[in-house]
Parts: structure tokens; C-alpha cells; sequence
């Protein structure tokens, strides 16, 4: 009698290609058993994500693209200058205003002491280089900055570049530094590093910590900076 040949078993192949597309998940489940979703009423209504993929199934590489994971800011603060006599004062301005679907946004703000000798002001443009959903990203910034203090005024162009991390989606948190140089190349240069931190305390409303160096030629300023944030 010839040996019997041990049968062969191939291994099973998961295809990815098996598996139904999200929308076809969602069109089963709402055919199955009844023309909608069997979901309890409280975990829907307190469920925007769920509420958006029974309306429309989302295009998520669209989402990281255009939405950004950052949120535009309205800020008005308490400024600490220790390099100016441990002076206080305040600070308000716009933070990041998109202007559309685009990765340019407008930035503008006021600071300065309440008795005087520390003030600056301006405008920027920055332009966020990587999709707006991203966790990381960075921008050049080109503006204008007026500054005074009590030995020295400078004002012109202001340049150089910001690096965000979005800690959140949603603008919950977040931290950024920049380094951007007013009136560069020229007797008055001024080199301005920002580190910024970021943290909803409520849906809209955000408190930051600031600390910024401003170095000129001839001296070096502080300044700490205790902010409230309404996220636009």
C-alpha cells in the first residue's frame, strides 16, 4: 500500500480589499434590522463626530488639509517686564485670523507698560507651510513691529518664522516659539524670541503663558506675559 501524502493547508490571506468601505459600513447598519442606527439619543447628541458620519461620510485627507488644527485667537492679558524695573502692563491683539481655506493668516498685537517705558506694536503675515490639519507645522512670517523703550527706538520690517505643535485638534493646546528680526541688517536690528503655551479651559476661552526675549544691539529685554484667549 503507497504512503499517504499529508495534505497541504494554506495559510489564509487577509486582503484588505475584503473589508467594505466605510460608507458601506454605515449604509448595512442603518438597512439592518430597521431604516436607522439603534443609538440611544444622549451618546448621539453629545457625539458631534458620530452626528457628522450619519450625515455624510467624511473625506478625512480633505479634513487634515483645510481644517487647521489650531484656532484663531482674540487676546487680552498682563504683561510682567523684568528687564524695565519689574514694570507691568497689558497686552491685546489677534492671533493667527485665516483669511479663507488657505494657510495665510493675520496676526496683531499691542503690549506695553502702564507707566511707561516699554511699548511695542505691529502686524504680521504668516503663511503655514504644511496641510493646516497637521500636528506640527511652520510658517514664515513677514510684518512690521514699532518698538520703544526707555533707551532705545527701533521700527520696519519684521522677519523670520514660527513653529506650532497642536497638542489638539481643536485648539485645546498647544505650543509655538518664534524668531522673527525687526529691521534687519541695520544698526537697529532687533531679534524677537517668542515661546507661547497654550490651554482651554473651557470650549472657547484659553489661558497662555508668554516669554519673550527682545535683544538689541546694546540691551536685552524680558517680558512674561499671562493671557486669556477667546477662540474664534
Amino acid at each position: 500500500m503507497p504512503p499517504v501524502s499529508p495534505a497541504i493547508v494554506q495559510p489564509f490571506q487577509f486582503q484588505p480589499a475584503d473589508l467594505p468601505a466605510p460608507s458601506l459600513w454605515l449604509s448595512q447598519a442603518e438597512t439592518e434590522g430597521g431604516d436607522a442606527l439603534d443609538i440611544e439619543p444622549e451618546i448621539l447628541e453629545n457625539s458631534p463626530v458620530l452626528q457628522r458620519w450619519l450625515e455624510e461620510v467624511p473625506d478625512v485627507l480633505e479634513d487634515i488639509r483645510h481644517d487647521p488644527a489650531f484656532r484663531s485667537r482674540v487676546r487680552l492679558g498682563y504683561s510682567f517686564f523684568p528687564s524695565t524695573e519689574d514694570k507691568s502692563g497689558w497686552i491685546i491683539g489677534i492671533e493667527d485670523f485665516f483669511i479663507g481655506r488657505t494657510g495665510l493668516t493675520v496676526s496683531a498685537e499691542y503690549q506695553g507698560a502702564f507707566a511707561g517705558g516699554r511699548e511695542t506694536w505691529g502686524g504680521d503675515l504668516r503663511y503655514y507651510v504644511l496641510p493646516l490639519g497637521s500636528y506640527i507645522n511652520i510658517a514664515p512670517v513677514l510684518g512690521y513691529r514699532n518698538i520703544t523703550t526707555d533707551n532705545y527706538h527701533t521700527d520696519g520690517i519684521n522677519v523670520g518664522a514660527k513653529l506650532i505643535l497642536a497638542l489638539s485638534r481643536t485648539g485645546a493646546a498647544d505650543i509655538s516659539i518664534s524668531q522673527t528680526f525687526v529691521s534687519p541688517g541695520s544698526a537697529d536690528e532687533v531679534g524677537i524670541t517668542t515661546l507661547s503655551t497654550g490651554y482651554a479651559v473651557t470650549e472657547d476661552l484659553r489661558i497662555s503663558v508668554d516669554l519673550q526675549k527682545q535683544n538689541s544691539v546694546g540691551e536685552k529685554d524680558s517680558r512674561v506675559g499671562l493671557v486669556f484667549e477667546w477662540m474664534l
